[in-house]
């Protein structure tokens, strides 16, 4: 098998001009983009499921758009064949893919083989001009070592010439996979309508689902019935916020899909991939604070809590809560302090991206006043339950 990859190897060499080659791929994510991605996505995510889940009947009807979306951004596996149940020239997207991966890990062991025969080369190249002066100068003995370099000359000319042929081959390996791929993608750009229709048809024949949102458990809290209008305002601001922030972890896998196509597939490490993302979700874990205490979802240990009555309960909640909003208050000023410094200096990071903090550390104290005023709603609801458990 090895042997007949070499061959096609060898032949794409021969017959691929010698521009059909990977691209190495220089994007970087511009700051507009990335701010304005993570304001767009969720809001248009929003909207798409919202009527997805007010207008669909049959929940696994292939869509038209996400067929196009999987086309963007997995037609290098041949991802949207398989969403349109066209799988054929899926499995074909797929043997190409896995040919670039397997040319470009040849191409590694080339390149070291390449570097090693022109370092040797350039060894003897040095040592031959050193001899050469020194026969020059009459030196005893230089002429039989020159000889003895010059005859080692040639066999290390002839493997860097082989290393260089060995290179170029498997570059034109990559490259034809490549060209298959881009080729068949262009085609399936022109044919999705015709595959969705035909996706369609066959979708007629099956059994029809309803579509059915997948809704979290109902809450048991003896204090969810408390209501007044401060109680609503805070809870649909923080249910709008986790709702909203949730939609940005579909965002990294967008991002780290292209982190790893861009990595293992145009030899094209980014350099804003990993730090995008892990101030990205510092971010939602600042700003998810108050929809977690809303859903009662942060962690605590209730093994004595559980056992206790109601109003234990309630008396407890709220000799606890001095400690909930010690730490709470010290992180909204602390949050502050640091906010206001990164504003004052327009801060950035010191990576080659230097991308803004300032927006990053302005979700400190936001994240604060959510999570301290879904603590009052919830002190709030504390306190009317132990009077009507006392009245």
């Amino acid at each position: 098998m090895a042997a007949m990859i070499d061959l096609l190897a060898q032949w794409l060499h021969t017959v691929l001009p010698g521009f059909v080659r990977l691209p190495n791929l220089t994007f970087a994510l511009p700051h507009v983009a990335y701010w304005g991605g993570l304001i767009m996505f969720p809001l248009i995510s929003m909207y798409l499921v919202r009527r997805e889940v007010k207008h669909s009947t049959h929940g696994d009807a292939a869509v038209l758009p996400v067929a196009y979306l999987m086309w963007l951004v997995g037609g290098l596996v041949g991802l949207h064949r398989f969403y349109l149940r066209a799988p054929r020239l899926g499995f074909v997207y797929i043997i190409a893919f896995i040919g670039i991966l397997y040319g470009n890990q040849r191409r590694e062991a080339v390149l070291e083989e390449l570097s090693s025969a022109r370092y040797r080369l350039g060894d003897i190249e040095f040592s031959i001009e050193r001899l050469q002066a020194a026969v020059n100068k009459g030196a005893e003995g230089a002429a039989e070592k020159l000889t003895e370099m010059e005859q080692v000359l040639g066999p290390a000319q002839s493997a860097m010439a082989e290393a260089t042929l060995h290179l170029d081959q498997w570059l034109a390996f990559a490259g034809g996979m490549g060209l298959i791929i881009l080729v068949l993608w262009l085609i399936d750009a022109v044919l999705m309508p015709r595959l969705y229709r035909r996706c369609l048809e066959r979708e007629a024949k099956e059994p029809v689902k309803q579509f059915t949102p997948i809704e979290p458990p109902a809450r048991q809290d003896p204090r969810a019935h408390i209501r007044n209008p401060f109680v609503d305002i805070v809870a649909r601001i923080n249910g709008w916020v986790g709702e909203f922030i949730a939609y940005w972890s579909v965002i990294a896998v967008f991002v780290y899909f292209y982190e790893v196509v861009a990595r293992y597939v145009f030899n094209s490490p980014t350099n804003w991939a990993h730090e995008s993302m892990f101030l990205m979700f510092g971010m939602q874990y600042l700003l998810a604070g108050g929809y977690a205490a809303r859903e009662d979802a942060h962690v605590r240990v209730d093994v004595l809590y559980e056992h206790l009555s109601e109003r234990t309960k309630a008396i407890t909640d709220l000799v606890t809560s001095v400690f909930f909003f010690i730490f709470t208050v010290t992180l909204l000023v602390t949050g502050a302090i640091f906010m206001l410094d990164a504003i004052d200096v327009w801060e950035v990071s010191f990576t080659e991206w230097s991308i803004q903090y300032w927006p990053v550390k302005c979700t400190i104290s936001l994240g604060a006043l959510l999570i301290i005023a879904q603590g009052i709603v919830k002190l709030i609801r504390d306190f009317t339950y132990l009077r009507q458990l006392q009245g």
